[in-house]
């Protein structure tokens, strides 16, 4: 039986061209395992060992002929661990910084299609005996949250690493093309039949429907407005290449904790002000007009799983437009200004019609749906400035074969137009920001992710 993949997670292949690569990673840092070094045959056998916790890493994506119906995953029989799994090296000092050109370096380049849809890199050489691990894995496997989920098939809660079934996986025959053909075919007379029965199922509550529909309405609504309003000239719009270059920063939680609880609202409010008073820097060391009323509008992914959604693989992810008020000079206001924005942008139900327009397209015909992906990729420019994710981690040490790791930033893939994307993830009390930018028009991505920094211990002087 062979699973289908989504409207949205399809959408990650056809939004994918050579300059905008579809693909989410991370760079995570580790000590050395108390007992020696970590290399990479020990690094391959964890894999290996671990890998049938997640099967969609054993599979690859198979499109149906005429493009009928959306893909499908079909295992690999050909399966090769050391294809997946990949070894690096740092020259002397392997200090921070060679360490981030390497990673724009990997990450620029897109993933096989012929094969599953992950790499993984052991980079050794670091200074103080560190070692780090590169992730790869294209959207249309995981979002943001299931990218920290899979990271338990690596990751293990002490350093004693703890003990897995015995892998007894033995590929699938992989579908003929008259089979797949058959098999949409199936798929699209059973659809209506699925619609229809949802409906049933939720006609015994008119007024949850009502309300259901009438939420959508004006969450789709508000998604138009948005649309109609075009984002604001930016710097952080560019005509992109397919080079890359990486930053990171590095912060403490508690200083988010203690921000939120002086001003009030959510850490992800505090963290989009710290972004906005990062952005503000930013433009005036470029010498950008910066004045009362300049605004630049990020799109904010926001999970929307439910309970028991957690463990599955698969995107469910919606999204809020924030128009960050970096003209404002009081960092205390900023954060204000964010937390009202968020407040609104909920209540409005704007995250209800973005995910809307997903089911929506859906049930068009993939021909169509790869038209309008395509379509919305070229849109960006005008929709949004910037991405900011924020996906939180767990508050504790993590081990991978004993070795303790430090740290964890995530990258997050540019679209068409964008020259740069902020990601961030929570881990053991730090909050890791991971810059993934256009080589080009960002030469200067060391200054925004220095200036992070700066904006969280200016938000900082205003706590009492």
């Amino acid at each position: 039986m062979t699973e289908r993949l989504s409207a949205l997670d399809v959408s990650f292949l056809y939004l994918e061209t050579p300059t905008t690569a579809m693909h989410v990673g991370s760079v995570a840092t580790f000590e050395p395992p108390p007992d020696g070094d970590f290399d990479y045959e020990a690094f391959c056998a964890l894999v290996a060992k671990r890998i049938s916790l997640v099967p969609r890493y054993r599979q690859k994506v198979r499109w149906v002929p005429g493009h009928i119906a959306n893909p499908v995953w079909v295992d690999d029989d050909d399966f090769d661990i050391t294809y997946h799994v990949r070894r690096s090296a740092l020259p002397k000092p392997g200090s921070d910084d060679q360490l981030r050109q390497l990673v724009g370096r990997l990450q620029a380049r897109q993933l096989d299609r012929a094969r599953p849809l992950w790499e993984t890199y052991l980079v050794e050489g670091l200074s103080d005996r560190r070692f780090a691990i590169i992730t790869k894995t294209h959207h249309a496997m995981v979002d943001g949250i299931s990218a920290v989920d899979i990271g338990t098939v690596l990751l293990d809660l002490e350093p004693t690493p703890r003990e897995v079934p015995e892998d007894t996986w033995v590929p699938r025959r992989e579908p003929s093309r008259a089979r797949l053909v058959l098999g949409a075919m199936v798929d699209n007379v059973r659809r209506p039949a699925q619609i229809a029965e949802t409906i049933r199922s939720g006609a015994t509550d008119a007024r949850a429907i009502g309300s259901r529909l009438l939420g959508t309405a004006l969450g789709v609504a508000a998604m138009a407005r948005t649309s109609f309003r075009s984002a604001p000239d930016s710097p952080l719009n560019a005509d992109i290449g397919e080079q890359r270059r990486f930053g990171m920063a590095a912060t403490s939680l508690d200083d988010y904790k203690r921000i939120r609880k002086t001003h009030g609202g959510t850490i992800n409010d505090v963290v989009l002000a710290v972004v906005a008073g990062a952005l503000r820097t930013w433009l005036l060391t470029r010498g950008e007009s910066v004045v009362p009323s300049t605004t630049v509008r990020a799109m904010v992914p926001v999970s929307v799983r439910t309970e028991g959604q957690d463990g599955a693989l698969g995107n469910r992810v919606s999204s809020y437009f924030v128009d960050l008020p970096v003209g404002e000079p009081s960092p205390a206001m900023r954060l204000h200004q964010v937390s009202y924005a968020m407040k609104g942008h909920k209540e409005s139900g704007q995250s209800v019609g973005a995910d809307a327009l997903v089911r929506l397209t859906g049930f068009a015909p993939p021909t169509i749906h790869s038209a309008a992906a395509r379509l919305g990729s070229g849109l960006t420019r005008r929709l949004f400035n910037v991405v900011v994710t924020n996906v939180p981690g767990p508050q504790f040490p993590l081990y991978a074969a004993g070795a303790q790791m430090i740290d964890c930033y995530p990258v997050v893939p540019l679209a068409k137009g964008q020259a740069v994307t902020i990601g961030l993830t929570s881990y053991n009390g730090g909050v890791y920001y991971g810059l993934n930018c256009d080589r080009d028009s960002m030469p200067d991505i060391d200054v925004l992710a220095g200036c992070i920094e700066e904006a969280l211990a200016e938000l900082m002087g205003t706590v009492k």
